[in-house]
């Protein structure tokens, strides 16, 4: 019965990661109807996804306090209902500053679900499942991106802006319900408050949580992978498809699903061997940031077009990047104790998605300066990723080293504590 109650749990938490996912990536695949909608340029156009991310981003930390102190529900619950006022505000304006606003709600309510959802996992399920059932969250939670690219966007351009856009609205509303029925924080009820800390106290553990080697180490790893992808379907890849590479919006919705399959199938394997061999995962990471780049490379260095099947590569190798960021909360979960989990979590998520915003903006401002939209002012924008993969490597690498000497450090005290204990008395 318990483990009936726990897959129910974690199946709702992750039901309101979905519609989460679902909010977040709406404007990607509305971006031209948006330009339209509100008269902006490429540059305005990327503010809003920009200031969502920025939002995303900056609420990291406070959120992963509050949630170490109010619990996952609570949380989840909030975001829910943040994300549907903004969806609800964003169908029924046409003011760019309201529409701006909006998205800057819904980027708040973002921040708080996904690490929320996480934290259930390791309340409801035993240490051997962790790696894999987090796997399971990040990329099962992209089917939102899926609902984005199929059935919103058909609804969109079938129907009108504010039904298509208050339709995602009545999903929030949906998880809210489901939430408040059937989520607990852990099996024996609620999590218990700690003790109200001071504003000293709470910054000085915040600074503790960062200064932990794995924790950074979480930060570069969801950094270097995930951002390429997250800029791809959150933002620029309908347009890069449609505009620069000449495909139909069919097939950029088809592709768009598509990365949702690989990223499924992916975060299966990574899962299954994060568990198996938790020693080897920095270099899982490594791979995957080395194959990023690459496939960029062959792609950006054409001369015209890439062929179809290029794009399928393309999609395919830069999905993986989004079940490999979540080695990153692995590692947060590995080198963090349980009272300070949310915040570490939020720390990590914070990696990709300053990578992403920082990358997104860039490009906006490329495009604008570029003349627009074009295969030329594409191909130039693409290129600002290889900042990111860089200091991402660098990070990668510093860290790992530290936290292997941490790890090994602790190992050799507790092997000393131990044999002090057993040895006889002389």
């Amino acid at each position: 019965m318990v483990r009936v109650r726990a897959w129910t749990v974690w199946a709702t938490g992750l039901l309101a990661y979905i519609v989460a996912v679902l909010d977040r990536t709406t404007l990607g695949v509305s971006g031209l109807e948006a330009a339209d909608r509100f008269a902006a340029s490429p540059s305005v156009l990327s503010t809003f996804v920009v200031l969502q991310v920025v939002v995303y981003a900056g609420a990291q930390v406070p959120a992963g306090v509050l949630l170490d102190r109010y619990g996952s529900r609570v949380l989840i619950v909030t975001g829910a209902a943040l994300m549907a006022s903004g969806q609800l505000l964003l169908a029924l304006t046409e003011s760019l500053p309201l529409a701006i606003s909006a998205r800057a709600i819904v980027g708040l309510g973002d921040a708080v679900t996904f690490i929320s959802v996480l934290r259930l996992v390791p309340h409801w399920f035993p240490p051997r499942q962790v790696p894999l059932l987090t796997q399971l969250t990040g990329i099962c939670g992209q089917l939102g991106q899926v609902l984005s690219a199929l059935p919103f966007l058909t609804l969109l351009t079938g129907t009108t802006w504010a039904t298509a856009y208050l339709s995602v609205a009545a999903f929030g509303v949906l998880a809210i319900v489901l939430v408040l029925t059937l989520v607990k924080d852990t099996p024996h009820g609620r999590v218990i408050a700690a003790e109200n800390l001071s504003a000293r106290a709470v910054l000085s553990s915040v600074k503790t949580v960062w200064l932990r080697p794995g924790t950074r180490l979480g930060f570069f790893t969801h950094m270097g992978t995930q951002f390429s992808v997250t800029v791809f379907c959150l933002m620029w890849g309908v347009p890069y498809l449609t505009v620069a590479q000449g495909q139909s919006t069919g097939v950029a919705g088809a592709l768009l699903t598509f990365s949702v399959a690989v990223a499924i199938a992916a975060g299966i394997v990574i899962g299954i061997f994060t568990g198996r061999y938790p020693h080897r995962r920095s270099w899982i990471v490594l791979a995957i940031v080395a194959s990023n780049a690459l496939v960029w490379t062959v792609v950006l260095a054409l001369p015209g077009r890439a062929p179809l099947w290029l794009l399928v590569v393309l999609i395919a190798v830069i999905s993986v990047g989004g079940p490999g960021s979540m080695v990153g909360f692995d590692f947060a979960r590995t080198f963090n104790p349980s009272a300070t989990l949310g915040t570490a979590q939020g720390m990590v998520n914070m990696g990709g998605f300053i990578a992403s915003l920082l990358v997104m903006q860039a490009m906006g401002i490329i495009l604008g300066a570029a003349g627009g939209y074009s295969f030329e002012s594409f191909r130039l924008a693409w290129t600002v990723q290889y900042a990111i993969w860089v200091l991402a490597v660098v990070g990668i690498l510093i860290t790992r080293g530290k936290a292997r000497r941490l790890m090994k450090a602790e190992q050799e005290r507790l092997l000393l504590e131990t044999f002090d204990v057993n040895a006889p008395e002389r």
